[in-house]
C-alpha cells in the first residue's frame, strides 16, 4: 500500500544549518519544507500543512517560544508535534519550551541521527495514537449499531431482513400476511431508529451490522 511521506517544517535563520538538515532529513524519506522566520512559518502554515515542526528559539522578529505558543494556541495546528532545535541547552530554558506545548528539545550541536530517531519516535507515538483513537470509534459505531439492532422487535427485525433481501412492501405485506400500509409504518419506524434516509441505506447498514458480527465470532 502506498504510504504518504511525512511533512516535515524547518525554522532556523540558520542558512547552513537548515540546509544541512534538510538535506539530511529528504535523504531519510521525508519532505521538507524550510524558512527562516516564524512570520513565515505562520502565514505558509495552511498551505505547508506539516506532520511535524522542527524550529530554532533565537530567531530574529519572532522567538521560537513566542511561534510555538502561537500554533498551540491554532485550533488546527495545535496538536501538531514540534521539536526545538536550539543553541539554549540551560535547564529551565528546556522547562519552558516543554511547558508551552513542544515534544522534544535538542541542544545544538547535536548528531543527526539523534534527530532522526527523536522524529521517527514522535510519529511512531502520533500513529498508534490515532490507531487507538480509530479503533475506538469503530468499536463505538460497532456498540452502537449493536444497540439499535437489539432494540427492534422480532416484527421489525423480520420486515428489516425482507427489505435488505429486496423485497418491496408489497412482497413483504403478502409474505408475513399484513397490509401495505401496516408495512409502511414498520419501515418508516426502522429508517427513525436506524438514522438511516432510505431502504439502500438500511440494507447497507443492515449486511454492516451482519459482517461485523460474524467478524466478532
Amino acid at each position: 500500500m502506498f504510504m504518504m511521506k511525512k511533512k516535515i517544517l524547518l525554522i532556523d535563520d540558520d542558512i547552513s544549518l537548515l540546509n544541512s538538515v534538510a538535506s539530511y532529513l529528504i535523504s531519510e524519506g521525508f519532505t521538507i519544507d524550510v524558512t527562516t522566520n516564524g512570520d513565515e512559518a505562520l502565514t505558509n502554515l495552511h498551505m505547508i500543512r506539516p506532520d511535524l515542526i522542527i524550529t530554532d528559539i533565537m530567531m530574529q522578529n519572532m522567538s521560537g517560544y513566542d511561534l510555538v505558543k502561537k500554533i498551540r494556541s491554532n485550533k488546527q495546528w495545535g496538536r501538531t508535534p514540534i521539536i526545538f532545535l536550539t543553541a539554549k541547552g540551560m535547564t529551565h530554558d528546556r522547562i519552558l519550551g516543554y511547558d508551552l506545548g513542544c515534544n522534544a528539545y535538542i541542544a545544538k550541536p547535536f548528531y543527526l541521527e539523534e534527530l532522526i530517531s527523536i522524529i521517527n519516535n514522535i510519529f511512531k507515538y502520533v500513529d498508534t495514537l490515532q490507531e487507538n483513537t480509530n479503533n475506538k470509534v469503530e468499536k463505538f459505531n460497532h456498540e452502537k449499531q449493536n444497540s439499535i439492532f437489539n432494540s427492534l422487535t422480532p416484527r421489525e427485525y423480520n420486515i428489516l431482513i425482507l427489505v435488505s433481501k429486496g423485497y418491496t412492501n408489497k412482497e413483504i405485506a403478502d409474505k408475513l400476511q399484513l397490509s401495505t400500509r401496516n408495512i409502511e409504518k414498520y419501515v418508516s419506524r426502522l429508517l427513525n431508529k436506524t438514522k438511516t434516509r432510505n431502504r439502500t441505506e438500511l440494507a447497507k447498514l443492515t449486511l454492516l451490522n451482519y459482517l461485523n458480527q460474524q467478524k466478532g465470532e
